[in-house]
This record gives structure tokens, C-alpha cells and sequence, in this order.
């Protein structure tokens, strides 16, 4: 690739130790050869939807999501990333609706704000947090169409030690540890994702589930099942952005 075609992205985190790995693990799946940067945003996303509501005076439009970064970052190193200028920006952040701070109409000012990577930025949401990812019980798993989270087991601090539980290996380090199982498992996400806006299931192999997702959609159809059975689908979208970014990579090599 041309030095002058090459993309500049930042991915911006939620956690300092999961996620960074996960996107690590993630990006290095696959030949992607633009400069990528994973910082950690060490809170989560009601806490930056306030600093982003402070800093454009109650207008989320007029925030540089930059200048929030940089405003509250205290080391050095990655203030200076936040100088740099980026041909895109990923946003990967939790649901967390056990968060005393959560806010369905926050979580749909966001997800539109952040709709493409190249403008403002782009927010893939983890339903109910980023161990979605490793909620597979085999690589395909036939049953993670059905999988599914209460909200009383997140508020009780229960889901994360199932998924440890439940996940193949019962080690995250042992999960997809190939780029055609990470393959899959993104398109079994993908293919769920499909199948929620659709009202039927999709198989992971079919064709269709590496077309774009309208993330707003979803959003807005895991709020309505979490208001009603205070439920939601266990659904990881972190993965998306590869689909995104090169399409030919969801293809089995």
C-alpha cells in the first residue's frame, strides 16, 4: 500500500486490560496495514457522554471528541495522540444498563452522533459488555442465536464469571486463535445482528451477514427487550469494523 493511502485510526476503548487485548487480538487476525492506535478511556460511556456534554455546552454537536480526550488524559504520551489528526475513529464501549447512570435516550444520542468512522467517529456498542466477544461455547456455536443476558445477572455481577465459565477453553487466551475462528465469530455476531432487525436467523456462512449493520437499529431493538423482559441478546460488535474496513476479510481463507 502507498505510504499516502495509508489510514491513521484511533481505536478508543473502554477498559485498560480486556478490551486492549481483544482489539489487539482482533487486528492482528488479519493483514490490516494502517496505523492503528488502541487507547483506553479507563470509564465508561455515560461518563463520556457527560465530559462530551460539558465540553459543547450541552451540544453534542459541537464537541471535538479530541479535545475531551485530550482535556482529561494525565499522561503525556497519549496527550500527544490526541494532537494528531486521524483519517477515522472507532469508539468501542459497553451497554452497561446496570450502571446507575444509564440512560436509554444517552445510548441513541451517541449512536447516532457516532455514525461514521471518518467524520465525527464511529460507536460500536458490546450488548452487554465486551466479554460478549468470548461468549461462545464452540467456534461455531449453533446456540449463541439464542444467547442471551437479565438484567439481574449484571446487576448482580454474575455475567462475567458465566462467560468464563461457559467460553471455549475456559481461557480467553485459547479463543479464536485462528483468523478463520475469528472469522467466524465475527460473522456469528454479524449474522445475529442481521437477525435481530429481521425478526429471523441467519446462518453465519451465509453470504449477506458481512453487509453493514445499521447499528441504530439494533440499539434500538436490544432497548426495547431490555425495557419489556429486561433482557438483552448478547451481541458483540467490536469485530464489525474489520467488515468495515475491508469486507474481503470476513471471507474464509
Amino acid at each position: 500500500m502507498d505510504e499516502a493511502h495509508i489510514k491513521k485510526i484511533l481505536v478508543l476503548v473502554e477498559g485498560a486490560k480486556t478490551d486492549v487485548l481483544l482489539m489487539n487480538k482482533i487486528i492482528s487476525s488479519y493483514p490490516i496495514l494502517d496505523d492503528y492506535r488502541i487507547v483506553s478511556y479507563c470509564t465508561n460511556i455515560y461518563a463520556l457522554y457527560q465530559e462530551m456534554m460539558m465540553a459543547g455546552q450541552e451540544d453534542l454537536e459541537a464537541t471535538d471528541i479530541l479535545l475531551v480526550l485530550k482535556s482529561r488524559e494525565k499522561r503525556e504520551e497519549n496527550r500527544k495522540l490526541f494532537d494528531e489528526k486521524y483519517t477515522d475513529i472507532l469508539l468501542v464501549f459497553d451497554l452497561d444498563p446496570q450502571d446507575s447512570r444509564y440512560d436509554s435516550d444517552v445510548l441513541l444520542a451517541l449512536q447516532k452522533h457516532f455514525s461514521d468512522s471518518s467524520d465525527m467517529g464511529k460507536l460500536y456498542l458490546n450488548y452487554p459488555m465486551v466479554e460478549a466477544f468470548y461468549h461462545l461455547k464452540s467456534i461455531p456455536d449453533d446456540d449463541y442465536y439464542h444467547r442471551m443476558t437479565a438484567l439481574a445477572e449484571l446487576k448482580n455481577k454474575k455475567y462475567k464469571l458465566r462467560v468464563q465459565q461457559e467460553t471455549l477453553g475456559s481461557d480467553y487466551r485459547k479463543f479464536a486463535v485462528s483468523r478463520d475462528q475469528m472469522t467466524i465469530v465475527i460473522r456469528q455476531n454479524m449474522a445475529k445482528a442481521h437477525g435481530l432487525q429481521s425478526d429471523e436467523r441467519i446462518d453465519w456462512s451465509h453470504d449477506g451477514v458481512t453487509q453493514e449493520i445499521d447499528h441504530l437499529k439494533v440499539l434500538q431493538l436490544q432497548l426495547a427487550l431490555l425495557e419489556k423482559e429486561e433482557q438483552l441478546q448478547v451481541l458483540s460488535t467490536c469485530g464489525f469494523f474489520i467488515a468495515d474496513y475491508n469486507r474481503s476479510f470476513m471471507e474464509m481463507t
